[in-house]
């Protein structure tokens, strides 16, 4: 049986990498009344009433004892209604990214979104985060661990290299064992990660290069993943998410079709190193 050639990808998720069809990156695809009558997006600005562009007081306010009592209505030009829902977007991301090196991401994501016309967003603090979380996970299901086993397993230490079948053990190892990196742990609510990524959409795994010699070798493996910074329809009819106020914001700017705000992929890379020997 003939060496795999590498670099390979051994493995890769169903759902595709750059795919901008998913139901989470449509924008300004939704009208006023659907937001309202279908959605129950009434309340969305505790500062102002996007559909109305006027300033939120204790006479509009629908949660107000006030609410439908006369009382002056301040109008407020298109331009700084939008800059205020961001301003609040932002300022509500702080109740989850309260700590640690990845707090800011979430901001700078959000404000991507207002300025970057849809274009991929990548952070050099992400990519730590990925390759923190693979490092990090120790348990039975780490994709990493898996991968070192099968490794350790399919190398010929005798001729100096690994089967050609190799890619098929990976892959089915993955598939049936390892949970694949995320960031949806107690203390990812808390450290920006959650919100900014969370779940992932599509992953794939390089193993980029292997040397084999004298019994041990050392294999560099890449993740290559992709999220996406958007909301779908499920997402906001799910009552967690309804309940928090940064969700009905983001929703109405990303599907509102006046404003109709893109969402965009988020790419994460890390590479690792592992080392093994045989019999080890």
């Amino acid at each position: 049986m003939s060496a795999l050639q590498l670099p390979c990808i051994i493995y890769k998720t169903q759902k595709q990498m750059d795919d901008y069809t998913a139901a989470d990156m449509r924008c300004g695809d939704l009208d006023e009344a659907q937001l309202q009558k279908h959605f129950h997006l009434t309340d969305v600005s505790t500062k102002v009433n996007p559909y109305t562009q006027t300033r939120i007081t204790p006479f509009n306010q629908p949660q107000s004892m006030f609410y439908g009592m006369r009382g002056p209505s301040e109008p407020v030009s298109p331009q700084l209604c939008v800059r205020t829902l961001f301003d609040e977007f932002r300022a509500l991301s702080r109740i989850f990214s309260l700590y640690g090196p990845y707090k800011h991401v979430i901001e700078q994501m959000i404000t991507h979104m207002q300025n970057g016309h849809g274009s991929k967003f990548r952070s050099l603090y992400l990519d730590m985060a990925l390759k923190e979380q693979i490092w990090n996970d120790r348990s039975g299901k780490s994709s990493l661990l898996r991968i070192k086993t099968v490794l350790q397993e399919s190398i010929d230490f005798e001729m100096g290299y690994i089967k050609n079948d190799l890619k098929k053990k990976l892959y089915d190892e993955i598939m049936a064992y390892a949970v694949l990196p995320k960031f949806n742990n107690l203390f990812d609510r808390f450290n920006g990660l959650g919100i900014s990524v969370h779940d992932t959409w599509a992953t794939h795994i390089t193993l980029q290069s292997l040397l084999v010699s004298n019994d041990k070798y050392k294999a560099v493996i890449n993740y290559r993943i992709q999220d996406h910074f958007g909301l779908d329809i499920l997402d906001i009819l799910n009552p967690f998410y309804f309940q928090f106020r940064i969700f009905r914001i983001w929703f109405v700017l990303q599907r509102w079709a006046k404003y109709g705000f893109k969402p965009f992929i988020t790419e994460m890379n890390a590479t690792v190193t592992i080392q093994g020997a045989k019999g080890g």
